[in-house]
């Protein structure tokens, strides 16, 4: 459909074209965009666009360092009416190659000389220092015999002057050390990648600081170690600086110590829904400074109340385009990196992938799977004589309370706070039940029970009107996340964005009965758990049966704590025994106990994603991020260990 050999026996061209329109759906969708883009995707390296202009400064030192790192550089001449000739012979509307660059010494004047190809291989530049040029010949035989090459191949000379004035746009795709090989000709790069995801409700704040939901926005901590090295040529770059040049400080020619770190973010998987008449969303990202005094507290999400402090130290543009790339100049120390949709609420599948020339650390900012221990301890809160007589009442014989009596006494014990809201508190029958499996026997609940549940009840009363600011009786989505950490429940990025978005309605609101429901279902896991870990280090195995239904736990199905000591230990699940390096179940998880002598943050109980065979019980295990996951949406998925 676009490519083509001239050659009758070279046929992968169009093979590679038909895999990528197949990679894209149709060939319809590849039908124009930017070159950049296919740079990336047939090279995993990251895209930069420079728009030129007659002043741009240090453009030929750039394009130098980034041939020198074997970066692939074109430039494009934009047209409004397609692709036409012009006298010179460039083609409007089309991209070329930017192959090699050279300064030669022309009288006292130095000229230099960029190489350029046309990928048709004919049709060239006539202008200065074309093929036929005369200037040609005041140079010396043997410098005239290195450059010059008069074929009609689409590869010619010009000079930078009149590239300036020709062409548009300049775009550099940089590639990372693996397509680089081990030893680039002009030093290699650290890389960083990330996946991520906006999500409506949950991340997708969008891009202005002082919006209420910025800070939801998904955020990367980047530490950069090392400033650039000294090199001769000082020339400033149209980044603000290319590779070296300005990076040393007052102590060496009045420059300040600063690094080069090359930003990039991606829509993925966009360009196929052009087919359903979506296009790519305006995204960007902005980078703040962390003071040195922050930087301890920048360890979770819970800190994400003070980034509306932060300097800002620099930002990308944001545009519709697939790749939004920005070349950041800046000190060495700590920043935030914060990616984001213009619009929020926006949603889409994003790659951020950090570049720089000498060391750096990059890691997401999230939280550890924990709960402290006052969210699972039962608080003690002597009833009411009166709302104890009315659970005697409901109860009768039996002594205990089915569903329905249990959603009748609690839409009579939580009558006082309903007076406060404008929409009633009501505890559905549905969420009853689950309050039920979490404190009950599954069936019925105690006099004994239902007091822990109604401590319980209380504390978390009082944490949802604390972020039910307007007493509309629902709180944001977006703030989900901080109304469980109050709550004592510390939970990842991936299981946030589950939990938001099962428990949150089309409005984008978490109602009381859909916050309790949450908070039960989160209690009752961490509780089940913690009751078979005694301290001490080692795994516990659940079964299906036991991840379901926590009461039904028998001495002929026992759960027990493994430590996994010696090459006869035992694991026990479901009544079976397995020995050393056997496969676990299909149906369970493994949850990580802290070593002896050592205890996790706060108190807590720490539940770690162990994605490798166990040190010490030598059994494959799976991520338990997915597991908890799973059980927090209420329903098992089958899954394979590994």
């Amino acid at each position: 459909m676009f490519v083509r050999s001239d050659q009758r026996n070279e046929f992968w061209a169009p093979l590679l074209e038909k895999a990528y329109a197949k990679l894209h759906g149709s060939y319809e969708v590849m039908r124009g965009g930017h070159m950049n883009e296919a740079f990336v995707d047939f090279t995993g390296g990251v895209g930069e666009v420079l728009y030129l202009r007659r002043d741009t400064p240090g453009l030929f030192s750039a394009l130098r360092h980034a041939l020198a790192k074997e970066s692939l550089v074109g430039a494009t001449a934009l047209s409004d009416r397609g692709e036409y000739r012009t006298e010179d012979g460039l083609v409007k509307g089309h991209a070329y190659s930017v192959t090699g660059t050279y300064k030669v010494s022309l009288g006292f004047t130095k000229v230099r000389l960029l190489r350029l190809r046309n990928p048709w291989g004919r049709v060239e530049w006539t202008g200065a220092w074309s093929d036929s040029c005369p200037r040609w010949d005041a140079l010396p035989a043997e410098c005239r015999d290195t450059l010059l090459v008069k074929k009609e191949d689409g590869e010619f000379w010009m000079g930078l002057e009149d590239f300036v004035r020709c062409f548009n746009t300049v775009q550099v795709c940089s590639l990372s050390p693996e397509v680089l090989g081990p030893s680039p000709a002009g030093g290699g790069w650290h890389i960083h990648t990330f996946q991520g995801r906006w999500v409506r409700g949950f991340n997708s704040g969008g891009s202005q600081p002082g919006n209420e939901t910025f800070w939801t926005n998904p955020q990367f901590r980047l530490t950069l170690l090392e400033p650039d090295e000294e090199e001769d040529d000082d020339e400033e770059g149209p980044w603000g600086g290319w590779g070296a040049a300005g990076a040393w400080g007052p102590a060496r020619g009045g420059r300040i110590p600063k690094c080069t770190v090359l930003l990039s973010l991606i829509q993925r998987n966009r360009r196929r829904l052009r087919a359903q008449g979506l296009t790519y969303l305006t995204v960007g990202f902005h980078v703040f400074q962390i003071p040195e005094e922050l930087l301890g507290l920048w360890d979770s999400p819970r800190s994400r109340a003070l980034l509306p402090g932060l300097l800002r130290a620099d930002r990308s543009p944001f545009c519709a385009r697939r790749d939004v790339s920005r070349r950041c100049r800046l000190r060495p120390g700590h920043y935030l990196v914060v990616p984001s949709a213009a619009r929020a609420g926006d949603e889409a599948d994003f790659t951020l992938r950090v570049f720089s020339e000498r060391r750096h650390t990059a890691v997401e900012i999230d939280d550890v799977i924990s709960a402290d221990l006052h969210a699972l301890l039962v608080p003690y809160v002597p009833l009411e004589l009166g709302l104890e007589q009315l659970f005697q009442e409901l109860a009768g014989e039996e002594e205990a309370l089915s569903a329905p009596q249990l959603q009748t006494l609690l839409s009579i014990a939580l009558e006082p706070a309903r007076s406060h809201a404008r929409t009633p508190r009501e505890i559905g029958l549905r969420t009853c039940e689950q309050l039920l499996r979490c404190f009950g026997n599954g069936q019925s609940l105690t006099l004994y029970h239902f007091q822990q549940l109604w401590g319980h009840l209380l504390e978390w009363q009082a944490t949802f009107d604390k972020f039910d600011e307007d007493a509309s009786g629902t709180m944001n989505s977006y703030e989900l996340r901080l109304a469980l950490n109050a709550a004592g429940f510390h939970l990842n990025n991936q299981l946030t964005q589950a939990l938001t978005s099962r428990y949150r309605d089309s409005r984008l609101q978490v109602d009381f009965e859909r916050f309790v429901s949450c908070a039960a279902q989160l209690t009752c896991i961490f509780r089940h758990c913690s009751r078979q870990l005694e301290g001490g280090e080692g795994v516990v195995c659940l079964t299906r049966r036991q991840h379901l239904r926590p009461e039904a736990k028998s001495r002929r199905d026992p759960l027990r704590l493994c430590p996994a000591r010696g090459a006869g230990a035992l694991a026990r699940s479901g009544g079976s025994e397995r020995r050393r390096g056997s496969q676990p179940a299909r149906s369970g998880f493994w949850l990580q106990c802290p070593p002896a002598g050592r205890c996790w943050p706060r108190g807590s109980l720490h539940l770690s994603a162990l994605c490798s065979p166990h040190p010490d019980a030598g059994m494959a295990t799976a991520p338990f991020s997915r597991r908890l996951h799973d059980l927090a949406l209420g329903a098992w998925q089958e899954w394979v260990p590994g």
